[in-house]
């Protein structure tokens, strides 16, 4: 048991949070016409689970050296040596498998993208190595899973998952941007590249807050393009309420309060499900 809870903690199970109510969401607006089952929503679960895990999984390999270097992060597994390096490459092959199984279980054409899909989200632990814009390759990892979850429930030509990509990808892109920013002396002294070393610490703020206004507008397109009941916009400008507090915690001069806005972002998906759910039931 104590076993499990070290693979739950090394890949931060809970924030699965993050991704999977707007792959469900993909599919909820695609089973609008197409056949639903349940054993589609049993796959797609463990499609995102799986890629979330192995995605984080390597992550946490290819960085090991570097967390172990910075106060934030040296209590990481890997580092404590409470998980070998061993351990977790074995992890990150059985996700991947697991995740390119899940996606056969589904059709043809999600098991012919999801080397796509894992080449992407394996490409963000690179990244910031080779780009000042780690952070948007982030955002672009975690847009596949509403189009995933679009094209794993039937969906055809349509706006809808595109939308939906654009906003996960912009929200998701723009709190990375506000996490990034507590590590930028680390991250200069060691020749690693983000947003926040490259433009400063004021202009990414600003930079995230322009991201997230662009999450909100591009949920409300979607309404009109997908032409969904009022309700859903209600939904909305809930998220629109967290992610203007969720900014205005932060500040260039004080960062005192950045976990705190990270955690308000596990409410987001959560809740824009949850009311995309409710409008199409009642609409």
């Amino acid at each position: 048991m104590h076993k499990l809870f070290t693979y739950l903690s090394f890949v931060r199970f809970s924030h699965s949070v993050f991704a999977l109510p707007f792959a469900l969401t993909g599919a909820l607006l695609a089973w609008r016409t197409s056949p639903f089952s349940w054993w589609q929503v049993f796959w797609i679960v463990i499609c995102m689970v799986a890629a979330r895990s192995a995605a984080m999984g390597f992550n946490r390999l290819v960085d090991a050296r570097f967390d172990a270097l910075n106060p934030r992060t040296a209590m990481r597994e890997l580092p404590r040596g409470v998980m070998s390096r061993r351990e977790a490459t074995l992890f990150v092959v059985v996700s991947s498998v697991a995740f390119v199984y899940a996606a056969g279980r589904l059709n043809p054409l999600c098991l012919a993208l999801s080397p796509v899909a894992l080449a992407i989200v394996f490409w963000y632990a690179l990244a910031k190595r080779y780009t000042s814009y780690t952070q948007l390759f982030l955002g672009l990892a975690m847009a596949v899973a509403p189009v995933g979850g679009w094209i794993a429930a039937g969906g055809g030509a349509g706006a809808e998952p595109w939308l939906l990509g654009l906003a996960i990808g912009l929200w998701v892109g723009g709190f990375d941007v506000l996490y990034a920013c507590q590590d930028v002396e680390f991250d200069r002294a060691h020749r690693l590249r983000s947003i926040p070393v490259r433009f400063g610490i004021g202009a990414a703020i600003r930079l995230s807050r322009l991201m997230h206004l662009a999450t909100v507008v591009a949920m409300a397109v979607l309404w009109r393009a997908a032409d969904l009941p009022p309700l859903y916009l209600a939904g909305v400008a809930i998220v629109a309420v967290l992610l203007a507090y969720e900014q205005s915690l932060v500040s260039e001069r004080d960062l005192s309060q950045l976990r705190r806005a990270f955690d308000l972002n596990g409410y987001v998906g959560i809740i824009y499900f949850a009311a995309t759910a409710l409008s199409l039931v009642i609409g």
